[in-house]
């Protein structure tokens, strides 16, 4: 389907894949069509279409998954992988509740030139889990017992990541080191370290390296592209995001398996680089509440919220990050802060001026998090012309003091409590389906679960793999590859350093490095666990 400005002027709301993308203002402020096509001619936004790739031909790609828990199981099912008790879960969800649409949506999911070939995972449970599920006369699943034994197997074309944090580069680093692609779990790495030796062997590899931030395919991200691009907001001095969470499943407190004991777990394997420790049930399933295993906030959360700012602005990394906050929602024995609070300082960063040039530049992205509360605020970019409000939804309001609309405001043309333009996905079925996680809501409202694509709901992260499979197949560029991931990474890093630290974090941008300060190691601040209680 092609898109001309015509069919935009004619009927914004008509055209399937906007779901209802409308001038707001129209009904109650332009008196003449006339007067409304001008003004849509004065912001020119086109609603972005979902990007074209060519077909995943020819033999299937062999695809081993590492780390097959809660992430691992969602990226077997983006890749047409559901384990029966998933399935069964869902049979029963739907013939409580018609609504319940998931599974029918999964089992509509378009089929992807992919074979599921081996698995890895230190708990035994999930791996039989794996096995039972995805086995057939015709594809015998093979359960690798470490990463090293599935790259070095020869049966492997590409490696999905999706372990603790800790184990994300080193494993990475093996797979290209081999030429066997790699689909990793943010945040990309957990020291400072491996995220330069990463970053070299994703340049020298002949394989394909990914990161898997799936909002990069939501449509409305790549709407806000176009908004700011345009010149539509003006010039962009703050940012505010957040995360809103108050469940235990969104404060990290997975359930812990009856069955897990030191038989069925690889303990020294989980380890790793980590401190040796006993074996401890909440440290294997709950590790994100620890430093030696997770990354906290600013790995975990803040990374999603950072990149999908990145995605719209290609602001980098921030030249200094002041970072705040505590352990005071979930005083459990985590050393991870449960609040956080961070400044990013772009002070030579800019999105455009309608004003006298020079007057302009720099921004600030304040990112905010509670695991203690569950009241949604928005993400909005603040510029001198209007205000974006972005997730799923995208919304720009018109700012009363603007110069770029100053005409049409004075004119009662715009007015500043009524948007100029609205991308609402999907329109009356962007909800969460039969969704009661308070988690899932979060990850709903902030463009991380699903797209719109002809009025259809589409996995974010299904689409995400594909274009992974299709750089592997194809060549091409991924979305979100060893540059935006190494951008990621290394902010997360400062933030983390910043709490640690409780001062200011500094990056050299000419040196690529994050400015040193005489006396401390930051790899080995980063890694400390401080009050490390095993007993928890």
């Amino acid at each position: 389907m092609k898109w001309t400005r015509r069919d935009l002027l004619k009927g914004l709301g008509s055209l399937p894949i906007l779901g209802a993308v409308w001038w707001a203002g129209a009904a109650n402020t332009i008196s003449s069509r006339k007067e409304r096509n001008e003004l849509l001619e004065q912001l020119n936004i086109s609603p972005s279409l979902p990007s074209t790739l060519p077909e995943i031909t020819g033999i299937p790609v062999r695809v081993g998954i590492v780390g097959f828990g809660i992430r691992g199981e969602q990226l077997c099912r983006s890749l047409g992988f559901a384990t029966n008790e998933w399935i069964e879960e869902m049979e029963l969800e739907a013939s409580e509740n018609p609504d319940h649409t998931a599974l029918k949506v999964y089992r509509n999911q378009a089929k992807l030139n992919v074979r599921l070939a081996g698995v890895c995972d230190i708990f035994d449970v999930r791996a039989e889990k794996a096995l039972n599920s995805f086995t057939t006369p015709d594809n015998q699943i093979k359960r690798y017992r470490t990463h090293l034994d599935m790259i070095n197997s020869g049966e492997i074309d590409a490696m999905i990541i999706a372990t603790p944090d800790h184990w994300h580069a080193p494993m990475a680093i093996d797979a290209l080191n081999n030429n066997i692609s790699v689909y990793v779990e943010k945040p990309m790495t957990h020291t400072i370290e491996e995220t330069y030796r990463l970053q070299e062997a994703a340049k020298s590899s002949k394989a394909t390296f990914a990161v898997g931030h799936q909002h990069r395919q939501t449509l409305s991200f790549k709407t806000a592209q176009d908004v700011v691009s345009k010149g539509t907001l003006g010039h962009v001095s703050l940012i505010q995001t957040n995360t809103n969470r108050n469940d235990d499943n969104g404060a990290w407190n997975y359930a812990l398996d009856e069955k897990a004991n030191e038989n069925t777990i690889d303990w020294e394997m989980f380890l790793g680089s980590a401190p040796k420790v006993p074996f401890n049930k909440s440290h294997f399933f709950r590790w994100r509440k620890w430093w030696a295993y997770g990354s906290g906030l600013s790995g975990d959360l803040l990374t999603h919220d950072y990149d999908r700012l990145n995605c719209v602005l290609n602001m980098g990394i921030p030249q200094s990050i002041m970072a705040s906050g505590g352990i005071y929602t979930h005083n459990d024995g985590r050393n991870v802060p449960d609040v956080l609070q961070a400044n990013m300082e772009f002070p030579d960063f800019s999105t455009g001026s309608s004003q006298t040039k020079g007057k302009e530049k720099g921004m600030t992205f304040c990112y905010s998090a509670t695991l203690g509360n569950g009241f949604n605020r928005p993400t909005i970019l603040m510029g001198h012309d209007a205000t974006l409000e972005l997730g799923n939804n995208l919304t720009v309001w018109p700012d009363s003091s603007s110069t770029r609309y100053a005409a049409s405001l004075e004119l009662d043309k715009m007015k500043p409590h009524i948007p100029i333009f609205k991308y609402t996905p999907g329109s009356n079925t962007n909800m969460p389906d039969a969704v009661s996680s308070a988690t899932s809501q979060y990850f709903a409202d902030k463009g991380l679960m699903w797209t719109y694509i002809d009025g259809v709901r589409v996995d974010s992260t299904f689409l995400h793999l594909k274009e992974w499979l299709s750089v592997i197949k194809n060549g091409g560029e991924v979305s979100c590859g060893i540059k935006e991931g190494f951008e990621e990474a290394i902010t997360a890093h400062m933030t983390g350093l910043s709490w640690k630290l409780g001062r200011r974090i500094e990056w050299d941008k000419q040196g690529q490095i994050i400015k040193p300060i005489e006396g401390i190691d930051f790899d080995e601040v980063l890694l400390s666990n401080y009050s490390l209680d095993t007993s928890v």
